[in-house]
């Protein structure tokens, strides 16, 4: 569960266009599976659940994660300009969909203990994107492991409606199970961490930065 901190701290005084993410640390992928004698199908049960048998899927299974893709594009990352950071203020799907905005607000919401939000809704547009079945039904029990187990540490908070639905469509895994989850995640983040964020010191020190030095 995403928990926040008024009092956090980030290192705001190192030049903000340097601000950028270590590589976010995800476990090694699991294949969880029940067997037919399982005592129960509810998924929020499945992870505590003393009939559940736990897999390592094999190394040569891969999957793309997060940490990979942020990887490559911190590799690539083109220069920074004033107008890419004033158009992240216009809306939240604008800045997170900017491979410069993502990264700095990925760090704001480090600071307030909520990145987890932003790194779910990324696995979701990741999830969508798969077309193998087989890599689509691994990626979901990761998800799922990763951020709607109620014995992770990074749980999203979702209300019991949502809960229910992906409960019943992780029956039959596919690339839409976390849909309503990932828009209420992203209403959440709209309405709470995004306005904050604007507000913040380091979203207005980095505008400030691209400012002329004044001479006297």
């Amino acid at each position: 569960m995403g928990k926040r901190s008024g009092n956090a701290s980030q290192d705001q005084n190192a030049p903000p266009n340097s601000q950028m993410l270590g590589k976010v640390s995800m476990q090694n992928l699991r294949s969880f599976i029940a067997p037919s004698n399982a005592c129960c199908f509810c998924w929020c049960c499945c992870f505590s659940c003393s009939c559940l048998r736990i897999q390592s899927v094999e190394e040569e299974t891969i999957v793309t994660t997060i940490s990979e893709k942020q990887a490559n594009e911190e590799d690539q990352l083109p220069q920074l300009t004033l107008e890419e950071v004033k158009a992240w203020g216009e809306s939240l799907e604008r800045l997170i969909k900017n491979v410069h905005g993502r990264l700095h607000f990925q760090q704001f919401l480090k600071s307030e203990f909520s990145e987890e939000n932003l790194l779910f809704w990324l696995s979701c547009e990741d999830l969508k994107k798969e077309t193998n079945k087989t890599v689509v039904e691994q990626t979901v029990k990761q998800i799922y492991e990763d951020y709607i187990s109620v014995l992770s540490s990074k749980e999203v908070s979702l209300d019991s409606r949502v809960r229910e639905v992906i409960n019943r469509k992780m029956l039959e895994p596919s690339s839409c199970t976390f849909d309503e989850a990932q828009q209420q995640i992203f209403m959440l983040m709209q309405r709470d961490s995004f306005p904050r964020y604007l507000m913040s010191s380091l979203y207005t020190d980095l505008l400030q930065s691209f400012e002329p030095s004044k001479e006297t």
